[in-house]
């Protein structure tokens, strides 16, 4: 599976649940805390329409999620693994 990106903060509930279900469905990402990189949290921003709103969640199939709930989450990290896209 190609490369997933999650751009967080480390004080964020909303980011450590999203980790959580990552780590239950064991699919890796790359996380990025857009505290510590200004780069990052510039490319949130731009995706956001002005906002840092985190999790910002990038996919493969360049889909975004933003501050998902564990089932949308969940259903589309469940397509990718199936291969639906």
């Amino acid at each position: 599976m190609a490369e997933i990106t999650m751009y967080g903060t480390t004080w964020c509930p909303d980011c450590a649940r999203a980790k959580q279900v990552f780590n239950k469905l064991k699919i890796p990402f790359d996380w990025v805390d857009i505290d510590r990189d200004e780069t990052a949290a510039a490319a949130v921003a731009k995706i956001n329409g002005g906002f840092k709103s985190v999790p910002t969640i990038v996919f493969p199939d360049n889909a975004v999620l933003v501050e998902p709930g564990n089932a949308e989450l969940e259903k589309k990290l469940r397509s990718l693994i199936s291969g639906e896209n």
